[in-house]
């Protein structure tokens, strides 16, 4: 089993932040998600959120703003394991303009009416919408 970190930012409209990953990836080639990645052993799940946010966006954000919002267990076919995935979400005033592509074709805010019908990796069409519908959510709109 591996560990993963995945970040959703929410700005300051509601929207999320959301990767669309390109062809090299072995987890879900093609397909939009979350920032993020695997956590590094003897790492701490919150460290890897905040590290993979910067590595993939150039953003930084200081400890603790990235805040636990929930643990899942997702079926990755590429590696034929079910794997620990958390999920850190903070709101943010950083806008398209702010972010450095570190990874992928492009990262930016997507509105929730529309993310949810884009092809989304396999985590993220599970997490998105229990997020979306979440008064965790509600609670991080303007």
């Amino acid at each position: 089993m591996a560990r993963f970190a995945s970040v959703v930012l929410i700005d300051t409209r509601g929207w999320v932040l959301l990767q669309e990953r390109d062809e090299h990836p072995v987890i879900d080639p093609e397909r939009w998600g979350f920032v993020g990645g695997h956590v590094d052993d003897g790492e701490a799940s919150q460290a890897a959120a905040h590290r993979e946010l910067e590595e993939e966006t150039g953003l930084r954000l200081a400890p603790p703003a990235l805040r636990l919002w929930q643990q899942f267990t997702v079926f990755h076919a590429a590696y034929g394991t079910d794997d620990e995935v958390r999920v850190y979400v903070a709101r943010t005033d950083a806008t398209d303009a702010d972010i450095t592509v570190g990874e992928g074709r492009r990262i930016l805010f997507v509105d929730p009416a529309e993310a949810v019908g884009l092809p989304l990796t396999v985590a993220a069409a599970h997490i998105l919408p229990e997020l979306l519908n979440s008064p965790y959510y509600q609670d991080l709109l303007p």
